[in-house]
């Protein structure tokens, strides 16, 4: 309710502002939903999130290219293969540091960030691609507030994953023992479930995810190597805003920081200064959760 009348404040005050915002904190939260997933239930701190983004959408690219299939059309293929290649990661490396310390996480995860960067720097090179198609181009001109309305597709899709996690954690076998995993892994495995099974489908679903975030980003964004870097720290943001395995949460949250940041942007000559309500925000609720932790 209170993010409804935050937009239909800014949208009286602002209308650009609110629609602008609305559309990118739902691709925020798009981005943020699977880190969100990832530390719910396996409890990694991935700081390669945003290169595996970054790595679906040169995929998209590549076939949008080379068999001239539409980046939207190409969200399930990818889907696949970027499900597999979370799935190879997460066994080949993730499982090496699951009891470990979260600064062995991250460094680790760090680790695979900086290949999968260099990597796509060695195949595609730091040269900005783009993919053109004639309907992300669309807009329209409300109540004589003119903006795009191929944007739109984040909020459709954001909602979409959103219901498709809860149905899935809450409706089929798999999603509830991943479910049970994240409350209690210990208790989990007590009673038999295979908890190294879960989190190894758990880690390659939320890399997947990502790939639906590459191609509905594809046709509205330069394409190069660090493209997807910036939703690292942005999808840490909107956990912490959200708290840990509070999906709805994200998407509330992605929506508050992209009305924030639109707001900040409306303003002339303040343009620049939109990324300070991201760090500002994150540092806000930093300081608030410490002060709310008891003192031993």
């Amino acid at each position: 309710m209170f993010l409804i009348l935050l937009i239909v404040a800014v949208a009286i005050w602002k209308p650009h502002a609110a629609i602008y915002g609305l559309q990118r904190g739902s691709l925020y939260a798009l981005a943020g939903l699977p880190l969100s997933l990832t530390l719910g239930i396996v409890g990694i701190m991935n700081l390669s999130h945003g290169d595996f983004l970054s790595l679906g959408i040169y995929i998209v690219y590549m076939f949008s290219v080379n068999t001239g299939m539409d980046p939207l059309v190409s969200i399930l293929p990818v889907f696949i293969l970027l499900f597999l290649l979370g799935a190879g990661v997460y066994k080949l490396t993730i499982t090496k540091v699951l009891k470990a310390g979260h600064l062995n996480q991250l460094l680790l995860t760090f680790g695979i960030s900086m290949i999968l960067l260099e990597v796509m720097n060695l195949i595609w090179t730091s040269r900005p691609r783009s993919v053109y198609v004639d309907y992300a181009s669309s807009s329209v001109t409300v109540a004589g507030v003119r903006f795009g309305t191929y944007e739109f597709l984040y909020v459709v899709f954001a909602i979409a994953v959103l219901i498709g996690l809860q149905l899935f954690l809450k409706k089929t076998r798999l999603g509830q023992a991943s479910f049970a995993v994240g409350q209690n892994p210990r208790g989990a495995k007590i009673v038999g479930i295979n908890t190294s099974f879960v989190y190894l489908i758990v880690f390659g679903i939320s890399v997947a995810i990502l790939g639906i975030a590459a191609g509905v980003m594809v046709p509205r964004f330069a394409i190069f190597p660090s493209v997807g870097s910036s939703y690292t720290m942005k999808s840490f943001c909107l956990v912490a805003m959200a708290g840990l395995g509070n999906l709805t949460g994200i998407l509330i949250s992605g929506i508050a920081l992209g009305v924030g940041e639109a707001i900040v942007q409306s303003i002339p000559g303040y343009a620049g200064w939109s990324d300070i309500v991201f760090f500002g925000v994150l540092i806000a609720v930093i300081m608030i959760r410490s002060i709310r932790r008891p003192s031993l």
